[in-house]
């Protein structure tokens, strides 16, 4: 059907040109035109994902709707663009979040409106563009195109730490992102191609292979954010605007781990089988401590911060516990189902995660604060925000019919046979998040009312009223029905275990 539409492209560049005419419009009528203008462009980006998704055909694993052209040719750099099953969910992902976070706009934004719905549909575009390059100097241009605008809604738009999260974010991430581009030229150099396709047929040596491995954990760990890594983004959430922790939440963690699958694991499948084991403990630790931590938090944001590390430890878990399921019992389907698992728990934890950290914006522009001792009673004033809020808790907690317990079940389930003790500790995040979570949400909404500004809160409607009612939806719709998910997934999933438990020795 697209086959003389570059619909991935459009995808890519109609929220870059959105952006610019937003900036031209200015802050006029308060910024309504601007807000209008960034709302048509962003529905209709969703709504060309329609019928991309429609139409995408779930049976092969090659890559789709692609588009080509020269770039660089002096240095074989390539405009190349496509999606196969594992980035068409994401891409879908971006553009459902990115609409949802214009639309809270209205509420929520009242100072530099053009520049902030600006800063979101450049990160939209870039965001996009990671997800659909097939060409690693293309995937570098986009990845590290995204991080300006998301420094900036930190550095303007943020809280009253905004400047050093913003450079602590920054620094964090460009170390990262430095040491990616030597690994993808030396990549480049032993391909004689950018193409991301070319790296899966070269033939490695294991200490290189080792090199390379440290080189793409520390770019992607970073963004992840993998322990100890991690320490950028409690603070980068605390300060960022509602829509800045959405976005940093529901999609800029997904691309440390979309490196992973996409980079690491079938370019370097010998180190990563090698170092499974470090993986796994890091993620261990990720799910069972930086848990604890969450535990101890009195600010309401780090506390959903801190949730937000804990489960996507699951996501690198259940990449890494392939090689530790083929070791023990030589099972591709577990570990198929290891990693497929993996996958949806990165586009599931965007809507349980993502809908807290705009929850908590509900109530930090009404009452202005983060501690969790300042609220109390608001289900008495707010009960149908109250009411979103639950649905989001218990995704959170991963209780079975929402988001949050497919993915954190299908790697718990593809660990079992492989080790009782990955397993068990894995599993304690169950019993950890519904500690912390149901503590904070008794707290918050059940608690007693403690400041007399509790009875002159409004509860959510209109714009605010669609937008939770949208996340809810997702929240029960991927868990009760997954395979809306799981079907796109299947033969991309399948070719990259194979890729990933080969060799390139």
């Amino acid at each position: 059907m697209f086959e003389n539409i570059p619909i991935l492209s459009i995808l890519i560049w109609l929220p870059v040109l959105g952006a610019s005419l937003v900036l031209a419009v200015g802050d006029r009528k308060q910024g309504d035109i601007a807000r209008r203008i960034a709302l048509t462009v962003s529905v209709l980006c969703l709504a060309l994902c329609v019928p991309l998704w429609g139409y995408f055909d779930t049976t092969t694993a090659v890559m789709q709707y692609a588009e080509h052209a020269d770039w660089i040719p002096t240095y074989g750099i390539e405009y190349n663009l496509g999606v196969d099953g594992i980035a068409m969910p994401l891409v879908v992902l971006t553009n459902i979040t990115t609409l949802l976070v214009i639309m809270t706009s209205w509420t929520m934004v009242t100072y530099k409106v053009s520049q902030y719905l600006a800063a979101f549909l450049v990160m939209q575009g870039m965001i996009v563009g990671v997800f659909e390059a097939t060409d690693s100097m293309l995937f570098y241009f986009f990845w590290e195109g995204m991080l300006i605008p998301m420094y900036l809604s930190i550095g303007i738009w943020g809280g009253e730490r905004r400047s050093y999260a913003a450079i602590k974010f920054f620094l964090y991430t460009f170390l990262g992102s430095a040491l990616l581009l030597v690994v993808i030229l030396y990549l480049r150099w032993r391909a004689n191609s950018f193409l991301i396709s070319e790296f899966y047929a070269l033939k490695i040596a294991m200490p290189v292979q080792i090199s390379l491995f440290i080189g793409f954990l520390l770019a992607f760990g970073i963004k992840v954010p993998m322990w100890p890594l991690h320490t950028w983004l409690p603070d980068a959430h605390t300060e960022a605007p509602a829509g800045g922790s959405v976005i940093l939440a529901a999609l800029m963690l997904k691309l440390g781990a979309y490196g992973f699958i996409r980079f690491m694991m079938p370019i370097v499948p010998d180190a990563c089988r090698q170092f499974a084991w470090l993986m796994i403990v890091l993620s261990l630790i990720a799910i069972v401590y930086v848990g604890l931590i969450a535990l101890a938090q009195t600010d309401m944001k780090r506390l959903i911060a801190y949730s937000s590390v804990a489960h996507m430890g699951f996501v690198s878990l259940g990449c890494f516990m392939i090689y530790i399921i083929m070791q023990h019992t030589q099972d591709s389907a577990d570990a198929y189902l290891s990693l497929e698992g993996a996958m949806v728990q990165m586009i599931t934890h965007a809507f349980g995660s993502g809908a807290m950290f705009l929850a908590f914006g509900v109530l930090y522009r009404q009452l202005h604060s983060r501690n969790i001792k300042d609220f109390g009673g608001i289900a008495q004033t707010m009960p149908v925000f109250a009411a979103f809020f639950m649905v989001y808790v218990m995704s959170n907690v991963g209780l079975p019919g929402t988001s949050g317990f497919v993915g954190e079940f299908m790697v718990i389930l593809s660990a079992f046979k492989a080790s009782f003790w990955i397993t068990f500790l894995a599993a304690s995040t169950l019993v950890i998040a519904a500690a912390y979570t149901l503590w904070m949400y008794k707290r918050v909404f059940y608690g007693p009312i403690v400041h007399a500004s509790i009875n002159q809160l409004k509860d959510v409607r209109g714009m605010e009223m669609l937008v939770f009612s949208v996340l809810a939806f997702f929240v029960i719709a991927i868990g009760v029905y997954p395979d809306m998910i799981l079907r796109v997934l299947h033969a991309s999933v399948n070719q990259l275990v194979t890729l990933s438990l080969g060799t390139r020795l």
